[in-house]
């Protein structure tokens, strides 16, 4: 489920990241970076638990799809988080800096 989740997440972000290719101020690119690194850990995590359980792997117990829904889901909110504080730190619109430099002038 994490990794159908993370796949999910992937292929949305990069569906917006190449809506806007030659406008990606927002780095939505660096979102979709996060979600494929984050899918490509959960298919080799995947292949290495088919391995070792065999079959029994397609049979999860109820509360195993539930555990596993609750870490896809934390794993998405965790790349939001670390996009938006990439976003942040880089400043595409210059916001921040605007932002800065409106209360500077204020208080003087």
């Amino acid at each position: 489920m994490t990794l159908l989740i993370t796949i999910l997440a992937a292929c949305v972000a990069t569906i917006f990241w190449y809506k806007k290719v030659p406008y990606d101020d927002m780095k939505l690119g660096t979102l979709a970076l996060i979600y494929w690194g984050a899918a490509l850990m959960w298919t080799v995590d995947a292949i290495y638990e088919y391995k070792e359980s065999g079959p029994a792997y397609f049979e999860p117990a109820l509360s195993d799809i539930l555990n596993d829904s609750f870490l896809g889901i934390s794993v998405v909110t965790l790349g939001l988080v670390i996009w938006m504080v990439v976003l942040l730190v880089k400043d595409p619109r210059g916001v921040l800096k605007e932002i800065i430099r409106t209360v500077n002038s204020n208080s003087k």
